[in-house]
C-alpha cells in the first residue's frame, strides 16, 4: 500500500500536533512546516516517540514571511515528487494589529495570505498526489465581512475578533475556489470547524475578547478531540463528492449566508493573487 505524504502547517501545539500524532500513528509520511526550528525538533521526537513512526521531517516555514513560504515550497519539492495530503492548519489571532514582514496584516497573512502562497507553490506536488487540501476555519467565520476596500485594517479601527472572523471566512471562501478550479485535476478540498478547543490560542487577548474566552473555558474541548475533523478529512474513503465543503464534527455544516457570495469569493482569488504575483 502506498505511503501518504502529508505537509502541515502549525503542528507544534495544538490541535496541530495532535492531527499529526494521530496521522504519525497511521503511517504517513509526515511534513512539518514550522517557525520555530527548535520546539518544532522537539515534537518532532515526541510523535516519533509515541508513533513510532520515523517518517517525520521538519520544514522551517514562517507564515508571516512569504519569502519563508517560498523557500518551504522549494525544499518539498526538491524531496518529494507528490503530496497527498496538505493540511493548512497554523492560525492565529492579534489583540492589536501588527504587520508581517512583508506589510500585510498579521490576521490576514497567517490565516489566510500564507497558505495561498503555500498551495500555489506545491501546485506541481498537489496535481501528482491527487491531494486532499484541509483548511481549518472556524464558526469564528459567522462573524467575519469582507472588508476589501480595507484588508489590511489602515483606513478604520482595528478589531482582533473582525480581523479573525473575516481571515476564516476567506477560508472557506479559498477552499471553494480550489475546489472549483481545481476539481477537474483531481484535486479536493475541504474548510473545517475543529470545535471550541481549549489551547493556548487567543492567550494574548485584552478586554472584552479576554474576558470571553475565559468564561467559555469551561465549554471547551480538549485538543485531541478538537483534531478529530481534520483526521477524518485527511483519512476517510470515499468523500471527494463533498470538495468544497465546510465540516463540524466529522459532517457537512452550514455555513454562513457570506461564505457562500460567489462574487466575493472571486474578488478575494484575484487579490490574492495579485499580493503574491511577486513571489510566483
Amino acid at each position: 500500500m502506498p505511503i501518504t505524504t502529508t505537509v502541515i502547517t502549525g503542528a507544534t501545539s495544538g490541535i496541530g500536533k495532535e492531527t499529526a500524532l494521530a496521522l504519525a500513528k497511521k503511517g504517513h509520511a509526515l511534513y512539518l512546516l514550522v517557525r520555530d526550528m527548535a520546539k518544532g525538533e522537539q515534537v518532532k521526537q515526541e510523535l516519533i516517540s509515541a508513533s513510532k513512526n520515523t517518517s517525520i521531517h521538519l520544514v522551517a516555514c514562517d507564515l508571516a514571511d512569504l519569502n519563508s513560504v517560498c523557500n518551504a515550497a522549494d525544499t518539498l519539492k526538491s524531496s518529494l515528487v507528490s503530496v497527498n495530503v496538505l493540511i493548512n492548519n497554523a492560525g492565529g489571532i492579534f489583540a492589536h494589529r501588527e504587520e508581517s514582514r512583508d506589510g500585510f496584516e498579521m490576521t490576514f497573512a497567517i490565516n489566510h495570505l500564507g497558505h495561498f502562497l503555500l498551495v500555489q507553490r506545491l501546485m506541481p506536488l498537489l496535481e501528482r498526489g491527487q491531494a486532499r487540501i484541509i483548511n481549518v476555519s472556524s464558526e469564528g467565520h459567522k462573524m467575519g465581512k469582507p472588508r476589501f476596500k480595507d484588508l489590511q485594517w489602515k483606513e478604520t479601527p482595528y478589531s482582533a475578533s473582525k480581523a479573525y472572523g473575516m481571515a476564516k471566512l476567506f477560508n472557506i471562501y479559498f477552499t471553494r475556489s480550489l475546489a472549483l478550479k481545481y476539481g477537474p485535476k483531481g484535486i479536493t478540498a475541504f474548510a473545517l470547524h475543529p470545535g471550541l478547543v481549549s489551547t493556548s490560542f487567543g492567550a494574548d487577548l485584552t478586554g472584552f475578547n479576554k474576558t470571553l474566552m475565559w468564561l467559555l473555558k469551561p465549554f471547551m474541548i480538549t485538543p485531541e478531540q478538537g483534531a478529530q475533523t481534520s483526521i477524518y478529512l485527511a483519512t476517510a474513503p470515499r468523500i471527494d463528492a463533498k470538495s468544497g465543503k465546510y465540516f463540524k464534527a466529522k459532517e457537512v455544516a452550514a455555513s454562513s449566508s457570506l461564505s457562500t457570495n460567489e462574487k466575493a469569493r472571486d474578488i478575494l482569488w484575484d487579490m490574492s493573487t495579485e499580493m503574491i504575483e511577486p513571489y510566483l
